[in-house]
């Protein structure tokens, strides 16, 4: 367990006074992932990376984590924070441990949140990451809104008492919370022990406000729980408000946290065309029902109510009908109702309690939802109640016709269903070991296709060129590098553009003013995310008398308690050119300026060569440059604490005609967040070596006199930057089939057991399809992966949308023609962890392409479905496809 190992790890360190988080059992602390894989490096917390155990350019310092915050002033978290990639997950004593050893950097709050347990019938257990916002405010002064963040498991009697907090209302004056979740729908909040899941409130919806105590009006028969107001109008937040009542709830309705939700338009519309509100993050699940919603067939079966008779309570794989009844319900509102558009909420509450990966407010996988929905209605709606146990069979040298035949027929006596009659096909898998040519032919049913696109093989990265010359700003630049390459290529590709030579270039990834890495020449370009802010110095090459020493700007402040004082980071690092051997302090400090372009700051008329100027600031300035705060990693001290004063060179007394140093030097760790020891030196020698890292320390004074902080940050864009991407190349869909049914040896990792020979082979596999559905689910698969790779494929897909003719892909000789028509595509804004899902539906009532993006309805052209934007830059396609009355049953 992670707590056992980081308490192995302890370091002989001096045990701080520190806040110890006690009474979390049930939660866990969010760290900054870059600060655990330097602490990881920095204690040898792997057994295959202990090279540098113990150095102290390793010192992690100060637990930090800054880049989880997207306003470092209210440390609200970034969005699409992925878990391992940007944080990891600690329990409390395990913060309290490295808390404790390290301390955390000054002004942060720790990152707490609680573990929620999700699901029915499988548990499971899930860290509250991202709090649900709500606006508070009262009824009477609703220009009065009070944002607060609330846990799922928090109580609807959390919130009253937090609002009465807020607004000081009596304890003996009794309150009514309503919900405002749709523009004119409010619903009394009536269970103060009904957590704030089962309530139904959610993030991203409208205002959820309060009502005086008088009669409410019903604005349907059908939604008795929800009451309008003309008072209040709608705006895009969320809000929970509160009425002071006189005591008599009489008027209030039942609290039903099921119910759904409904708009309804003041005059008929066409059936099918009505949007899907967004509950926080239900993008994805709104598009995959938008899909399946405009599959006729499927849709008409549960408007005419035949679903009720072949509801299968008794499956144990199933769900008790509920999940079928509650897709039931929602076909009808959007297929029946006058409403343009209705909030899923009761539909969503019971896919959570089913499938806990859905039931939070992240977002998810149109695809994975849609695969989810159609299992669990395919075994809600199984018409076989006790299924017979059937061995799986190879072909054995039989024809494929019979083995087909008997595999269908032996997955009809287990699965029959709405669902099999209209999205089963079949699947033959070919197998052959490479070592004794054992031939295996299995046929397996599927409910979609999901097809890989082609691998790009080059990949375009934005980096940063500095300038040995300082004179020059920063430039960037596109570059195109082989995908699966190393750093040695991207610098060949810089070296082109700029007419630096390779060799004297340096990469690293600049994070927080600090290098989180600097790369070696053969690290794999696989390691560097797009999100990345990836840094190119020019540099001296490195030999025998050289070296480059990296260089952090550092701002010294005083603490607001004892009068001790601390450093703040600054700007971007550089890497300096210096000698090995026989480096001055005075030399450092002459190429620290000259780099840095501040020459003239000593040069006639400067201010700091002003005698006034000198005499008045030389005091506190020699101080600066001659004494230095540098608490040791091995008694538990950092940056953040005053150690003691250390020599850095022979002390001189100043003299008029000497201008203050504007910096002193100090020796800290990589991470800029602690002074590790005293510069090193011999008299006036630098004792550095190639780990070392120096901080340049300004006080407040000489920074502001000699940095410009909006200089620091302009940049230049090379014309790489200027020019328009190149048209990305089309791939027709057959490419992608064909793709899919191409033959591929199996991985070392994944194996195949030969019968014959009795161990596991990487055999050949080739997938053929067999026989299609009368509706078929293509799903495009944009990210591929592996074990240290997610890349995004943005490749264009050509994709007919009539007359797909799949027959040459069927690999059944007697097997009729399948010709296809599209009628309905879900696709994906963006990248991995976020972006938005819409969809286009093919309405079968008119015949007519319709835009849904949740509540939101629109007419669309075909030439819009085939060519628009989102078909570019989408990480997960499906489209649906039906071949009704275009071909019988095979």
């Amino acid at each position: 367990p992670l707590i056992h190992k980081i308490c192995a790890h302890k370091p002989n360190l001096i045990p701080r006074n520190t806040v110890s988080y006690q009474g979390t059992t049930f939660c866990r602390f969010l760290i900054d992932s870059r600060w655990f894989k330097q602490w990881k490096k920095y204690v040898g917390f792997d057994s295959w990376d202990m090279y540098n155990v113990g150095e102290h350019s390793l010192y992690p310092g100060p637990v930090d984590n800054s880049g989880l915050f997207s306003d470092h002033e209210t440390q609200i978290l970034k969005e699409h924070l992925i878990d391992e990639l940007d944080y990891v997950l600690v329990p409390t004593e395990a913060w309290n441990k490295l808390v404790c050893w390290y301390g955390c950097l000054e002004g942060q709050r720790p990152i707490v949140r609680k573990v929620v347990e999700h699901g029915m019938f499988v548990k499971h257990c899930k860290v509250e990451v991202y709090l649900l916002e709500l606006n508070l405010c009262e009824n009477d002064n609703m220009d009065n809104v009070i944002t607060r963040h609330f846990s799922k498991a928090d109580t609807i009697d959390t919130i009253e008492k937090e609002m009465r907090s807020l607004f000081e209302i009596p304890t003996g004056k009794e309150t009514r919370l309503w919900n405002k979740y749709m523009s004119n729908t409010y619903e009394q909040l009536n269970k103060p022990d009904s957590t704030v899941q089962d309530a139904g409130l959610f993030q991203g919806q409208v205002e959820n406000y309060l009502y005086p105590n008088t009669p409410l009006q019903s604005s349907t028969a059908t939604s008795r729980n929800f009451t309008t107001s003309p008072k209040l109008s709608s705006n895009s937040s969320a809000t929970i408000s509160s009425t002071i009542t006189n005591g008599d709830s009489s008027n209030s309705g039942s609290y039903n946290s099921y119910s759904s939700s409904y708009n309804y338009r003041e005059s008929p519309s066409q059936p099918g065309l009505c949007g899907l509100s967004n509950l926080g993050n239900t993008c994805f699940m709104n598009s995959a029902l938008q899909c399946l919603s405009n599959a006729s067939p499927l849709t008409e079966y549960f408007l005419d109510d035949q679903y009720e008779a072949e509801i299968n309570r008794e499956n144990p794989l199933g769900m008790r009908g509920e999940i079928a009844e509650s897709y039931a319900d929602l076909v009808k509102q959007m297929w029946l109702s006058r409403s343009s558009y209705v909030a899923p909420r009761t539909f969503k509450t019971q896919v959570g309690r089913f499938a806990p990966q859905f039931s939070g407010y992240q977002q998810q996988d149109s695809q994975e939802l849609l695969a989810f929905l159609m299992d669990g209605l395919h075994e809600d709606l199984n018409r076989v109640k006790k299924k017979p146990y059937l061995a799986l069979q190879d072909a054995g040298g039989r024809k494929d016709e019979i083995v087909a035949k008997e595999a269908w027929t032996n997955h009809r006596l287990r699965n029959d269903s709405i669902i099999v009659d209209i999205f089963h096909g079949l699947f033959k898998s070919t197998l052959v070991c490479p070592e004794c040519a054992k031939v295996s032919v299995t046929f397996d049913p599927f409910c979609y296709l999901t097809l890989p696109l082609p691998m790009k093989k080059d990949r375009t990265m934005e980096v940063f060129l500095v300038r040995i010359d300082p004179q020059s700003r920063p430039t960037q630049y596109r570059v195109v590098v082989p995908k699966l390459g190393s750093v040695t290529d991207l610098c060949s590709a810089l070296s082109r553009l700029s007419g630096i030579p390779a060799e004297n270039m340096v990469v690293a990834d600049v994070y927080n003013h600090r290098f989180h890495k600097i790369y070696r020449r053969d690290d794999g370009l696989n390691q560097i995310m797009e999100k990345d802010d990836i840094f190119v110095y020019e540099v001296a090459e490195e030999d025998a008398e050289s070296m480059n020493l990296p260089v952090y700007f550092r701002e010294r402040h005083s603490k607001h308690t004892g009068g001790s004082t601390g450093t703040m980071l600054f700007g971007q690092p550089l890497l300096i050119t210096v000698p090995r051997q026989n480096l001055a302090a005075d030399m450092l400090y002459e190429k620290v300026l000259e780099r840095i372009g501040w020459v003239q700051c000593l040069g006639s008329g400067s201010p700091l060569s002003d005698g006034a100027s000198c005499s008045s600031s030389n005091s506190s300035e020699e101080e600066a440059m001659d004494q230095q705060v540098s608490p040791e990693p091995e008694n538990g001290q950092s940056e953040e604490e005053d150690a003691s004063d250390l020599e850095n060179g022979p002390k001189t007394k100043p003299c008029s005609s000497t201008p203050p140093k504007l910096f002193s030097f100090s020796m800290v760790n990589s991470y800029g967040t602690a002074n590790i020891s005293p510069l090193p030196c011999d008299g006036n020698i630098l004792k550095l070596n190639t780990h070392s890292t120096v901080a340049i320390d300004w006080d407040s004074d000489s920074k502001k006199l000699c940095y410009d902080d909006q200089e620091a940050e302009a940049y230049e864009k090379h014309e790489s930057m200027l020019q328009a991407p190149k048209k990305k190349a089309t791939v027709a869909l057959r490419e992608c089939i064909e793709l899919f049914t191409t033959m591929e040896t199996l991985g070392e990792h994944d194996p195949w057991y030969c019968p014959t020979c009795k161990k596991h082979q990487q055999a050949t596999k080739k997938f053929d399809l067999w026989s299609l559905p009368r509706i078929l689910v293509v799903h495009l698969k944009r990210f591929s992966y592996n074990r240290c790779w997610r890349d995004k494929l943005d490749t264009v897909v050509d994709f007919p949308v009539r007359d797909l003719n799949m027959s040459e892909f069927v690999c059944d000789p007697k097997a009729g023609p399948y010709v296809y028509d599209l009628i309905a595509v879900s696709n994906h804004y963006g990248g991995m962890g976020g972006g938005h899902y819409t969809a286009y539906g093919k309405n079968k009532a008119d015949g007519k392409w319709h835009y849904f993006d949740d509540s939101s309805v629109s007419a669309a052209s075909e030439d819009q479905i085939v060519v628009s934007e989102p078909l570019q830059t989408f990480r997960s396609c499906v489209t649906v496809y039906s071949a009704f009355g275009k071909y019988s049953d095979p």
